[in-house]
């Protein structure tokens, strides 16, 4: 039956799936399962597919919309889920309470038409979007929300499973793509993945301790990861990719970018490996006991001839992006044209391109300042006013508005005798004061232990109207569209903290 509200009607529930698994996550590791589709396919041992064909599970696509983006370029669109359900095995997994399917990040993978180039685009969960008309489980259709949190769209329905349907119907009303298949990944089975390639290299600026995951813990802990270079798997790993607190500002943002490099160790892991048949069985197991897939991808054949079509995509050639945001308040929001830049290059089937070459001083070290991005979208800044000028504060957190930052706060310094402008940032926020320096010419960087990024006006920017001005400084040209993607063969250290 076809509906008035452009979605066509029948049954909206899981098919063949137990009681969801996984933990509190909030993250989204499935590109590990994709990637064992390609290394377990490119190893020619499809067999192992078909002898797993029985434990594939789907769910019932009659919840997508009948008003979908047309196909079209050549390449393939994946949308991968991660479910965050509450219920079974995950107090195991250190989740909440509730079973509630819920899905707290989510990527678009995108694969393209000479299946040798991949790129996979991150929507952080608190995203502002449109969610359309979705298909609820007693067969009636959910109105369109406006700026709806985008990871609301799974728990549409309050199932355990999840409403898979109705973030791809999200998906493409954001993106103007056609998503040919969707992955719901949750992650009783990723420990185990890990655990069978061995353990995956991951990095830490600093040393996380038990109150880091846990921030009501009323005292610091043991420590959990010691800063630098380590492998983790199980456990362990699960512990790594849920980690929020203690590293950069905290923030989901932060938590995508070690999500991405992590992914990006597995499979380079993975690759390296060269696993034999016998280790490819409970890899093989690993990721289908952990996945959901739509009626398209639903038997070991279909499965399988989804793998070969990956085979060649290297690493390098494998690519992680966000979509472009800023700071909405406490939500997300999508900034545009960069995003419709981003959508319409996919479309069209266009390669997202390495990142340029970093510009290197004497001692080799990179100037990030010239790299710094010509807004301040995803900056949080607190504003000070370090002199006796009245009303400095509000003006200079005006332009930084302007500008895309979000200011966190405006307030008078107890010194009020700063001739010049100071930019203070804490652990992680280098890159960010640089950017910010754009918008005060002569202020001075220092590092402090206070976290973010905090400006305290000088007279300078009282007195001297070149140092207050209304744009940044030399502003850079708009960076190209995935100019900072991460590729899957990065050093695992590589940009892996934010704010």
């Amino acid at each position: 039956m076809t509906r008035r509200d452009g979605a066509s009607g029948g049954a909206g529930h899981m098919a063949r799936r137990p009681a969801p698994r996984g933990g509190r996550n909030k993250v989204l590791m499935a590109l590990a399962v994709v990637g064992a589709f390609a290394v377990l396919a490119s190893g020619g041992f499809g067999w192992v597919w078909f002898k797993l064909g029985g434990k594939i599970s789907t769910f019932s696509g009659d919840g997508l919309s009948d008003n979908r983006p047309a196909a079209g370029g050549g390449g393939q669109n994946v949308l991968v889920i991660g479910s965050d359900s509450r219920s079974g095995k995950n107090k195991e997994l250190g989740g909440g309470e509730g079973d509630i399917g819920r899905s707290d990040t989510a990527f678009l993978l995108h694969v393209y038409a000479d299946r040798r180039h991949a790129v996979a685009v991150s929507v952080p969960r608190d995203t502002l979007v449109e969610i359309p008309r979705c298909r609820l489980p007693d067969g009636s259709w959910s109105a369109p929300r406006a700026e709806a949190m985008f990871n609301s769209a799974f728990s549409t329905g309050e199932t355990p499973e999840g409403n898979p349907a109705c973030t791809q119907n999200t998906v493409e009303k954001l993106t103007g793509l056609r998503v040919d298949h969707t992955v719901v990944v949750d992650f009783n089975g990723f420990s185990k993945l890990t655990s069978v390639v061995g353990g995956v290299p991951v990095c830490l600026p600093n040393d996380i301790y038990q109150r880091d995951l846990s921030p009501k813990r009323p005292t610091r802990g043991e420590l959990v990861f010691h800063e630098g270079t380590q492998k983790v798997s199980g456990q362990q790993a699960l512990d790594y990719v849920r980690l929020r607190h203690g590293i950069g500002d905290g923030s989901d943002i932060g938590r995508i970018k070690r999500q991405q490099a992590f992914v990006s160790a597995l499979l380079k892991t993975v690759r390296e490996k060269g696993l034999t048949p016998t280790r490819l069985l409970p890899l093989a197991e690993a990721a289908t006991d952990s996945t959901t897939v739509d009626p398209g991808l639903g038997s070991a054949d279909k499965m399988l001839s989804f793998a070969l079509s990956m085979k060649n995509v290297d690493l390098h050639n494998t690519k992680f992006v966000t979509v472009p945001w800023r700071y909405e308040g406490s939500r997300v929001a999508v900034v545009q044209p960069g995003a419709d830049a981003l959508w319409s290059a996919l479309r069209r089937d266009k390669p997202i391109g390495d990142p340029p070459k970093k510009k290197t001083g004497k001692t080799g070290e990179a100037k990030a300042a010239d790299e710094a991005p010509a807004t301040g979208a995803g900056i949080s800044v607190s504003v000070r006013n370090g002199t006796t000028v009245p009303g400095l504060a509000a003006r200079a957190a005006g332009v930084l508005r302007t500008g895309g930052f979000t200011v966190a706060s405006t307030a008078t310094s107890p010194d009020q005798g700063h001739a010049t402008t100071t930019i203070a940032y804490g652990p992680g926020a280098k890159k960010a004061a640089q950017t910010t320096a754009r918008w005060f010419p002569g202020a001075t960087l220092k590092a402090a232990e206070e976290p973010g990024v905090t400006v305290t006006l000088g007279s300078s920017y009282a007195n001297d109207p070149a140092a207050a001005p209304s744009s940044p400084v030399a502003p850079a040209k708009s960076a190209p569209v995935g100019s900072d993607a991460r590729s899957a063969d990065e050093n695992p250290c590589e940009d892996v903290s934010y704010g």
